[in-house]
This record gives structure tokens, C-alpha cells and sequence, in this order.
């Protein structure tokens, strides 16, 4: 005797297709990539992001780039083809400052944070924004510092966690962007936890001090989307109290909960479910910029880190990037296409206009967005806790009457896209009419995305 399986749950899903509530501005949720190697991401990575028309993506100005070997020579042979490459994607870059020269920083020790030299430094600066901001536009925004409130467990060579210091650190360091590049974006500091000094204190001395501070950077990695949200508030309620006003918060890396994984479970479709779900969830909170860390898995070189981390910090780089790989990558090490890059393609998808939707399951999250020729939804299926499948109805209003095309594609344990051409397939694609109200019904099996599209004939 056969068991059956239990039958799923309805979910309403219902779509305004008239009620606008501002522009969708999906490509504010980006894409972050570096400080593990020197080596720029193969063609293919590329072209894949390219496909995916990011307007800004974060990387790391690390120091394994060299580029200030000795006083008042610089080598640009390493981080020249490596900002060429993201340059390709058509994306500008937000640069996180990491760099640690040893003619400034003889001594390999995190805790040092001003270089034997603050003018020299600052020519270093100088000539770095000059090359990336202004000989080639590519950088756009400057970051100053890498998870500085952790240091070398962060993956970079700064542990400053007193927030005059960072503030003292930041001012000298912004001062050379701006006179090079007046029009750049500055801030900092990129807190590996957002509550911690350096930042509290740094937003004091800003206020204080007058300095400008143009973003608020912090960092998180886990799975509930709620949490992502609720720091958009925090850093909000924070930033009003100490600084007296809110500047932009860009979350320049973000993950789900930090763990290496084999590579099987790379491909678990509930890791592009709790993307999804905490795009939808930081959009709701208000965030200005996102940045998924990362676009492709690498590998992390020893004698790249030897010259400016602790040999501590180098054993910890090499078991968290090669002994337990976390396998973060929108593209695995050799090139291969993940669930989640598919998540960021159904955003770049929705349309140019956020339209109203609701969802009667607090679990089953709804986006949804139009164009000229098209209405689309994208539907989550995505819990903590055991969230069971679910069956969704959606309810259409306000459409254009028609012939159109409804397709629906879905991202599950099925894996059904082209790995060559960076292409969902569709579960199903039809010719139907539509009147001004429509239905229809999509399975979400737990922990899935889905999308469903009606599109002009």
C-alpha cells in the first residue's frame, strides 16, 4: 500500500497591477567579491555578472596587491587587470580600503593602525583614487577599513576598536579622496557586528568633529531574514541618537550563517530561498545598498597573507577558505553556477516598478513588479522553523485584458536552469487571456523561489 503525501497548503498571493509603490530599484541589491586571493574571477564569472546589470559591487583593496613596495614606488600589475575585470561588468565599485604598505607598516601586528608616516600615507591614498576614481572611473565609493572591530579574524590586516582612533584613522585617510575625488562617496566601517566599536564612537567624533560621512557599513551572516531587517532599524535609531541624522547604510557583506558545508549542499535550493527572503525583508526595512558576499569561491593562498597577517591570521584564512570552505560563491572555484545567482536574475527581471502585493502566509514572502509589457512575482517559501510545500494562489487585478504569455519558473531541488547559458528554464510557459482580474497557481515546494511572469504579446 502507497502512502500518499499530505496536501500542501494554500497561500493567497494577490497582485495590484495598477497600485504602484515607487520604483523597484532592485539593483540596490548588489554583489561583493575579494580578500581571499589576488586573482582577478574568470570570464565566465564575469560575463555571469554582467548578465545580471549590477550597478555597484563592493571588493577588497587588500594588501596582497603590493601596490607601494618601497617609499615613493608604486606597482599597479596586480590590481590593474584585477579592477579591469569587474570593470567589464558594467558595474562601479565600492572599494574597501584595506591596504597595510610595509614601507608605512614595517611591524606585522593589527593593532597598529597609524602608519610611521600620515603624509606619505596619504600620498599613497592620493594616488590610489587618482588611478581607480579619476584616470579610470571605476571607484566610486571608498570604504575605509574591513571589519576593523574583529581585525585579522575578519580577513584584513586592521583592529581598531576605539572609536576616536578609527575616527582619527578614517579623517586622515578620507582627507586625499576628496581633494583628488570631491565627488566620491566616503565611509566606514564596514563593522563585522554593528553594535561594536569602533562604530558607536566613530559616529560621535563625526558629529563632533564635523568630518564628512557620507555611509554607514556593517556586516551579517545569518540565516533569518527578520535579523537582517531589524539591524536596517538599529543602525537607524543609532545613527539618529549619536550622529543626528541618518546617512546612506550599505550592508557590504551578507550571508546567510557562517559554516563550511560540503559541495552538494552548495546547491541546497533553501540557501536561494533565505537570500531571497532577506532581499525582500532589508527592502521592507528601508537599506539602501546590499552587497551577497560572494560572487565566486576561491582559494586562499598562504605566501599571499605571510607579509602583512600573524601566522595565527594566515592558519585561520587557510581552514576557513580551504580546510572547511564555506562555499559562499554565486560560482563555485571551477566556474559552476549556484542556486542563489538565479535569485538575483529573477530581480533583475521584475521591471522597473515595486506593485503591491500581499501574502496571506507570513512565511511565503511576496515581491512584485511591473514594466510597459510585463507583470511579474516572485513568491518565497522560506522559514527557521519546517516549513511545509506550499500551493499559491494568484489573484491579479487591474490587468490590461489580453492574449499573453505566462511563465513561470522556479528554483528548487530540480536544478532547472542552463548551466551554459545562465538561463532559468521554465516549469511552464503558455499563450493564455487574461481579463482585468486573473488566477492562477504555482506549487512552492518548501524552501523555494518562484516567478511567475505575464508578458505582452
Amino acid at each position: 500500500m502507497t502512502r500518499s503525501n499530505p496536501v500542501p497548503a494554500v497561500v493567497q498571493l494577490e497582485i495590484d497591477a495598477r497600485n504602484v509603490r515607487g520604483r523597484l530599484e532592485v539593483w540596490r541589491h548588489g554583489l561583493g567579491h575579494g580578500g581571499i586571493n589576488s586573482l582577478p574571477p574568470p570570464e565566465k564569472v564575469i560575463d555571469g555578472v554582467a548578465r545580471l546589470r549590477p550597478r555597484l559591487i563592493r571588493i577588497f583593496l587588500q594588501e596582497f596587491f603590493n601596490i607601494y613596495p618601497e617609499h615613493g614606488r608604486f606597482d599597479w600589475s596586480r590590481l590593474d587587470p584585477y579592477m579591469a575585470s569587474f570593470a567589464r561588468t558594467g558595474a562601479k565599485i565600492v572599494a574597501a580600503v584595506c591596504i597595510k604598505p610595509r614601507p608605512l607598516y614595517p611591524k606585522i601586528d593589527a593593532a597598529i593602525w597609524q602608519p610611521s608616516d600620515w603624509k606619505e600615507w596619504q600620498q599613497v591614498i592620493a594616488e590610489l583614487v587618482r588611478r581607480y576614481s579619476v584616470e579610470q572611473p571605476i571607484v566610486t565609493h571608498w570604504e575605509i577599513g574591513n571589519e576593523v572591530d574583529i581585525g585579522e579574524d575578519g580577513g584584513c590586516p586592521y583592529l581598531i576598536r576605539d572609536g576616536e582612533q578609527y575616527g582619527e584613522y578614517y579623517a586622515r585617510t578620507i582627507e586625499p579622496i576628496l581633494q583628488v575625488f570631491p565627488q566620491a562617496k566616503v565611509g566606514g566601517p564596514a563593522n563585522a557586528y554593528l553594535l561594536n566599536e569602533p562604530l558607536p564612537g566613530w559616529l560621535r567624533y563625526c558629529k563632533r568633529t564635523g568630518v564628512r560621512l557620507d555611509f554607514v557599513s556593517w556586516h551579517l551572516y545569518h540565516s533569518d531574514p527578520a535579523l537582517h531587517a531589524n539591524l536596517v532599524s538599529t543602525a537607524n535609531v543609532l545613527c539618529n541618537e549619536l550622529l543626528g541624522r541618518r546617512p546612506e547604510f550599505l550592508v557590504t557583506e551578507w550571508n546567510r550563517r557562517l559554516g563550511g558545508c560540503a559541495e552538494d549542499q552548495a546547491y541546497d535550493p533553501r540557501r536561494a530561498a533565505a537570500v531571497a527572503g532577506s532581499i525582500i525583508d532589508m527592502r521592507r526595512a528601508g537599506l539602501d545598498w546590499s552587497f551577497y558576499y560572494h560572487i565566486w569561491d576561491q582559494t586562499c593562498f598562504a605566501g599571499e597573507f605571510a607579509p602583512f597577517f600573524s601566522e595565527r591570521g594566515v592558519a585561520n584564512m587557510v581552514r576557513h577558505w580551504n580546510e572547511t570552505p564555506h562555499r559562499l560563491g554565486l560560482f563555485s572555484v571551477e566556474g559552476n553556477v549556484r542556486p542563489q545567482y538565479f535569485v538575483y536574475q529573477m530581480l533583475s527581471q521584475l521591471g522597473e516598478k515595486e506593485l503591491v502585493a500581499r501574502s496571506d502566509d507570513r512565511d511565503v514572502r511576496v515581491l512584485a513588479g511591473g514594466s510597459e509589457r510585463q507583470t511579474a512575482v516572485m513568491a518565497v517559501n522560506y522559514s527557521l522553523d519546517e516549513q511545509g510545500d506550499r500551493l499559491a494562489t494568484l489573484r491579479f487585478s487591474n490587468l490590461t485584458a489580453g492574449i499573453k504569455d505566462l511563465a513561470i519558473y522556479r528554483i528548487d531541488h530540480e536544478r532547472r536552469w542552463s548551466a551554459e547559458r545562465l538561463e532559468l528554464c521554465p516549469i511552464e510557459n503558455r499563450r493564455t487571456y487574461v481579463a482585468k482580474e486573473f488566477l492562477c497557481q504555482v506549487y512552492l515546494p518548501a524552501d523555494s523561489v518562484a516567478m511567475v511572469c505575464l508578458r505582452e504579446v
